[in-house]
């Protein structure tokens, strides 16, 4: 295998890793706040380390420009997304889990 490809495989693994602990976040997380911060940025961070691999692959032409303006546009818009469903949280009223939570259900 080529370092490009060696590049390639790193970059999806890691991907792949880092959407892994998304979704471990949403699913073990306690209320909306840590969940969109989970999301926000570990399923960012392994979404444009994955379209960086498939990048990678292309190597050339219009596909990796079309790649490139998507990593910008979700390193804008998932964390805009999260903020976004934070401040809706709140303005519902919604209240962040604390240590007290925790001890008040035992």
């Amino acid at each position: 295998m080529t370092p490009v490809e060696w590049g390639i495989v790193a970059l999806a693994l890691l991907g792949a890793f880092f959407g892994g602990v998304a979704a471990m976040g949403i699913f073990r997380l306690p209320d909306v706040y840590t969940r969109a911060h989970a999301a926000s940025k570990s399923d960012t961070l392994g979404a444009v380390l994955t379209v960086g691999a498939a990048a990678l692959a292309l190597q050339s032409g219009i596909s990796t420009a079309k790649a490139v303006f998507l990593l910008v546009f979700m390193f804008l818009t998932n964390p805009t997304a999260a903020h976004a469903i934070a401040r809706a949280a709140q303005d519902q009223g919604i209240e962040p889990w604390t240590l007290d939570d925790e001890e008040g259900e035992t």
